[in-house]
């Protein structure tokens, strides 16, 4: 009966893991992270990135304690894959077999993974890490779902005069990002449909770096050698590959402590000792009758995983597409164009431009919680994914703290909405020839009239005779860099305020 009730107990921690990451990235009114922010620190990356000892000393100890359960309860891509996995269970069962570790693929991923860390190549520590990855998944594929239900309530609920839902804009931040979602998606998808744990025995870093813990753990699942029957049914229910029926024994390295193969035998044991550990020479599968089963897995299989994954990048690029403004229901109003800007502005909370990279993982989870529409991933190839700001739907507002409030690596550093208000992140800037003033003698001032910091005086045009026309100065000293001059000002497609990034943010 304990079998069953370890189960129980790691399936609902998994569950609990898994909502709560989830519902904290699909979530869009700023609340949810207050009750689950606690969760994203508990990633295994973001401790290291954000030098949290403590978080990391406890997963560590977990590791040493219990196993691998780390990748089974508290990653959210590793639940991921195992609910993928379970229901392909449905269909077919007993189709896995035991095959020896990939150990020399699997170290070198990691050790390419340490070494990008170090350099700082953050598009490739952002590609390989398992939280950063699933936070992509959901922010770029689940949130346009969701979110597009969401409108759907709100619109029937405005029809009865109830308010208790609010249209939420779909739009998509990168087509880099989104079109590395997918991919990821689908990958995962294929690999954990056919054979389970794959993603995360070979590919994963993080189950790589624990595996070295899991082998030393107190407790272990153990096999009793009295009540083996050599019937090959742990190894055929095994999604991670790490139980070899024929030589009763278990590959520490990569058992996740599901407790699928204790509830299924009763040979199974989950208690302190040195356990049934794999010997180096084992065999690469077991001989076991049915085990090719696997090999001869059916492509048609593959085709509709593959099909999943390609239904929901397709809905959610659908849901992206944007409504057309239209200025009195009469003309349409161009779209603002993004301006090149020489160096990227980020958050504030950030510190510098060099810091911010090195610390960010490309998770996404700031990018989806910010509530003006500021934060895009960026396409620059060697700070692929990590977010930066641009100002064509939005400002930063000098108030809000959202993104310092959930970032998990401390890339985003906490800061008090009076220090928010005081800290330079950018520089704006006036380009005469996309000013209306000066291309078309139109008299504006809406900068200034909007600037927060009131960092923008109107000064009269030269050569003006009226005494109409005036033009933008901006005071270097008071600016903040929150762009809320560049996204009011009426100039399309390109506005004649922008802000340029700074390399060391200050406060003024």
């Amino acid at each position: 009966m304990y079998k069953k009730t370890l189960q129980r107990i790691r399936r609902v921690l998994a569950a609990i893991f898994f909502l709560g990451i989830t519902l904290m990235f699909l979530d869009f009114s700023g609340t949810l992270h207050k009750f689950l922010g606690w969760m994203a620190k508990m990633q295994f990356l973001p401790a290291v990135l954000a030098l949290n000892f403590v978080v990391i000393a406890i997963l560590l100890i977990i590791t040493l304690l219990f196993g691998r359960i780390y990748c089974s309860v508290i990653c959210p891509l590793g639940v991921f894959q195992d609910g993928v996995a379970h229901l392909h269970n449905k269909f077919k069962k007993n189709r896995y077999t035991y095959s020896k570790a990939h150990n020399i693929l699997r170290y070198i991923i990691l050790g390419i993974f340490i070494v990008a860390l170090i350099a700082g190549l953050s598009s490739l520590v952002a590609l390989l890490a398992p939280y950063s990855a699933y936070g992509r998944i959901v922010q770029n594929l689940f949130a346009p779902i969701w979110q597009w239900i969401n409108n759907g309530l709100a619109a029937i609920s405005k029809h009865y005069n109830n308010y208790a839902f609010y249209n939420k804009e779909v739009w998509m931040r990168s087509l880099p990002t989104f079109i590395i979602a997918a991919v990821t998606f689908v990958v995962v998808v294929i690999l954990a449909w056919r054979n389970g744990r794959t993603y995360c025995n070979n590919i994963c870093p993080v189950g790589t770096f624990l595996s070295f813990f899991s082998r030393f753990s107190w407790f272990k699942m153990h096999i009793n050698e009295e009540k083996c029957v050599h019937c090959g049914a742990c190894a055929k229910n095994c999604k991670a590959s790490c139980i070899d029926s024929e030589n009763r024994t278990i590959d520490y390295s990569r058992c996740i402590v599901c407790g699928d193969c204790m509830a299924l035998c009763p040979a199974f044991e989950y208690k302190h000792g040195k356990g049934n550990p794999a010997p180096v020479g084992a065999n690469n599968q077991s001989s076991q009758p049915g085990d090719n089963e696997t090999e001869k897995e059916t492509v048609d299989t593959g085709k509709r995983a593959f099909l999943i994954g390609s239904a929901v990048a397709i809905g959610a690029a659908a849901f992206a597409q944007e409504k057309k403004k239209v200025d009195g229901g009469l003309a349409a109003i161009k779209d603002k164009v993004v301006p090149e800007r020489k160096t990227p502005i980020v958050p504030a909370g950030a510190g510098s431009l060099n810091r911010f990279r090195q610390h960010c993982t490309g998770c996404q989870l700031c990018v989806s919680q910010c509530p003006n529409d500021v934060l895009r991933p960026s396409t620059d190839l060697m700070h692929l994914m990590q977010p930066e700001m641009s100002f064509e739907r939005g400002y930063c507002r000098p108030e809000c703290t959202a993104c310092s409030d959930v970032c998990p690596t401390g890339a985003i550093q906490k800061l008090l909405k009076e220090e928010k208000a005081v800290t330079k992140k950018g520089q704006a800037y006036w380009v005469s020839q996309n000013c209306i003033v000066m291309a078309n003698g139109i008299p504006c001032g809406n900068c200034a009239r909007h600037c927060p910091a009131e960092a923008i005086e109107m000064i009269p045009m030269r050569g003006d005779d009226t005494g109409k026309l005036f033009i933008p100065a901006v005071n270097e000293s008071k600016c903040i860099g929150c762009g809320a001059c560049e996204y009011l000002c009426p100039a399309r497609p390109l506005s004649a305020i922008i802000v340029e990034g700074v390399e060391q943010q200050r406060t003024i």
